[in-house]
C-alpha cells in the first residue's frame, strides 16, 4: 500500500518495462484509456519515462489518470474541495489543523485502494496527511 501511496503523491513510479517505440506505447494507452473510460473526453496526455499522465474530463469532473508504458492503468485521482471529503475527515482538518491553510486536496484510486491526500501550510511549516480510514497521517512534513 505504502508503495502505490507514495506513486500518488510523488507521481513518480519505478517500473521495469521493456522497451517499446514510442508509437506503440502511446497506442496501448490510447486502447486502455478508451476501454477504461469508454464516455470521458480527453483533454491532455504527458509521457514520462515510467509512465503517462492523462488528463481527461468525464461527467463535467476533470480526472487524472495515470498508465505505465504497457497501458496499464496505474491509478485515477481528481482534485476535490474540502466539502467533498467525508465528515469525520473534514472535522479532523478543522480541529486539528485550525492554523493551516489547504493547498492541494486531492482522491486517488489505485488498486483497490481508495484515499485522500492534503497539503497544508502556515506560516512555519507544510504538512501533507493520507487518510487512513477514518483518520489522518502524516505523510510529509517539513519545517520552512
Amino acid at each position: 500500500m505504502k508503495q502505490i501511496t507514495t506513486f500518488a503523491f510523488a507521481l513518480l513510479i519505478s517500473i521495469v518495462s521493456f522497451a517499446k517505440p514510442a508509437d506503440s506505447v502511446k497506442g496501448e494507452i490510447n486502447a486502455s484509456f478508451k476501454r477504461n473510460f469508454r464516455n470521458a473526453q480527453l483533454m491532455s496526455t504527458e509521457t514520462h519515462e515510467a509512465f503517462t499522465k492523462v488528463t481527461f474530463k468525464m461527467n463535467d469532473v476533470i480526472m487524472f489518470a495515470f498508465y505505465n508504458n504497457s497501458g496499464d492503468l496505474l491509478a485515477v485521482t481528481r482534485n476535490i474541495t474540502s466539502s467533498q471529503l467525508p465528515m469525520n475527515l473534514l472535522m479532523s482538518l478543522k480541529s486539528d489543523y485550525s492554523a493551516y491553510w489547504i493547498t492541494e486536496l486531492f482522491e486517488f484510486t489505485g488498486d483497490g485502494i481508495n484515499c485522500y491526500y492534503v497539503s497544508l501550510e502556515s506560516a512555519d511549516a507544510k504538512v501533507t496527511l493520507r487518510s487512513n480510514g477514518d483518520s489522518w497521517e502524516v505523510y510529509t512534513s517539513v519545517k520552512k
